[in-house]
């Protein structure tokens, strides 16, 4: 339900907006003047609804003082020009008086749809800015640099990019760095994780359908960036070609297109070359997104990195969980720049948090990282030998290891995820974050 605050001084005119907006299901407050007006919080509200002309000041002084809620202007002096003033001083809209209430309805859900967007998109990016800086993208090895050069090169374009790396190396912290540095900012970022959508379910998510826009749409003025692309199904794969070289997209069950004005980003771990030639991809959707490519290099190759990454994670995981003077010994670093890191970045996270966790002191030492770089390269095979003895006293990352690889040649994915306990989701997500790949010819 939303807040509305109406500021009319003709009662009958204030009274049917009333009626009118609370038939559908918002709560209303009114008041006769600015000067009222003024007397209640008006940062409480979701929209304010002013007539221009009141006693005293006129509506449009509510507009800087209600700041950031919206102002929506009634006149009665339709003219161009009292519409142009009242949205360069910052109106949201204008409706002239009378009112048709079927348009006045549309004006307040598009302006109440826009301010939760707005406000989820910046609350977004607060979260996503406290967890992974952009501006920090921590890194200053030979093939860091030329990341962010190619992201500076290519971020103030609306050219298509794919981003190609292992999992956990930081693709989609690549994808946000190019959307926060290009025009589109101040538009939405819109994610989709194409690995954890069943195929069936792909086209109402990104194209929509009768009841709801898609993704696609969800983004408009903004950038799409599709996760593991190579996931898409080749229905999915075709209208996303006809978006690209058109612009345009039709939703489920409908013949009308839609222009929609939207960026496009994709990341890949798996070979999409490879998937071309097998006829898994289209070719000239391949080309069409590998306009530009950037390859976000794995945590191995990044051993200059190691130090400065570590720091940066675990001041943020001190901060997590209120921890204060954590510290890394000298072994501890030497540890870390001795680990393969088949999980990357991810995997060092999750590593620092836990050791935030368990540390009792403010140093940490070498055991509160749990690293044996011996057993690294086997990490996704170890818990899947038929040798294990069934008492063996397993962690939870072994025993989903050893489950997904013993059974996802007989199990769809949705079938894992509910033997497990877990979203199909939660399920893509831990396989991400692990390293266990989907085997070829493997059930959906």
């Amino acid at each position: 339900m939303s807040h509305i605050l109406i500021v009319e001084d003709e009662p009958v005119i204030r009274g049917a907006l009333r009626k009118l907006l609370e038939r559908h299901d918002h709560s209303v407050t009114e008041a006769e003047s600015v000067e009222q007006a003024q007397e209640k919080s008006l940062h409480q509200y979701d929209l304010i609804i002013s007539d221009l002309r009141l006693p005293g000041e006129p509506g449009t002084a509510l507009i800087e003082q209600a700041n950031p809620t919206p102002v929506l202007i009634m006149t009665s002096y339709a003219s161009l020009r009292s519409a142009v003033d009242a949205m360069r001083q910052g109106a949201v809209d204008y409706i002239p008086k009378p009112f048709d209430h079927e348009e006045m309805l549309l004006a307040v859900e598009r302006v109440l749809k826009e301010g939760r967007l707005n406000r989820g998109n910046q609350a977004l990016r607060r979260d996503m800015e406290r967890s992974y800086p952009v501006n920090a993208m921590v890194g200053e090895c030979q093939a860091m640099r030329e990341l962010k050069h190619r992201i500076a090169r290519v971020a103030p374009t609306d050219t298509p990019v794919l981003i190609l790396g292992e999992a956990g190396t930081g693709k989609e912290l690549t994808a946000r760095s190019i959307h926060e540095h290009s025009e589109r900012a101040s538009g939405p970022l819109i994610t989709v994780h194409c690995a954890s959508l069943p195929k069936t379910l792909q086209l109402d998510d990104l194209f929509g359908n009768d009841e709801q826009p898609g993704r696609i749409e969800e983004a408009e003025g903004g950038t799409l960036f599709l996760d593991e692309v190579g996931e898409l199904s080749g229905e999915a794969q075709s209208r996303l070609l006809t978006l690209l070289e058109q612009g345009e997209i039709h939703r489920q069950d409908s013949l009308a297109t839609r222009r929609v004005d939207v960026r496009i980003l994709a990341s890949s771990q798996t070979d999409l070359p490879t998937r071309v030639t097998e006829g898994g991809f289209r070719r000239d959707l391949y080309y069409r997104l590998n306009v530009m490519e950037l390859e976000v290099p794995p945590l191995r190759a990044r051993e200059q990195d190691i130090e400065d990454l570590a720091s940066a994670l675990l001041a943020r995981g001190s901060e997590k969980l209120r921890r204060q003077n954590l510290f890394f010994t000298q072994e501890a670093l030497e540890a870390m720049r001795g680990y393969s890191w088949p999980g990357n970045v991810r995997e060092l996270e999750n590593v620092i948090e836990r050791a935030v966790i368990l540390s009792e002191e403010e140093a940490i030492g070498p055991g509160q990282l749990g690293l044996n770089p011996d057993r690294a390269p086997q990490r996704t095979t170890r818990a899947s030998r038929a040798s294990l003895d069934p008492s063996e006293d397993l962690s939870l990352e072994d025993y989903f290891t050893r489950f997904v690889l013993e059974n996802q040649d007989s199990m769809t994915e949705t079938e894992l995820a509910n033997k497990l306990g877990i979203s199909r989701k939660s399920l893509w997500e831990r396989r991400q974050r692990l390293g266990i790949p989907r085997r070829k010819g493997g059930r959906r």
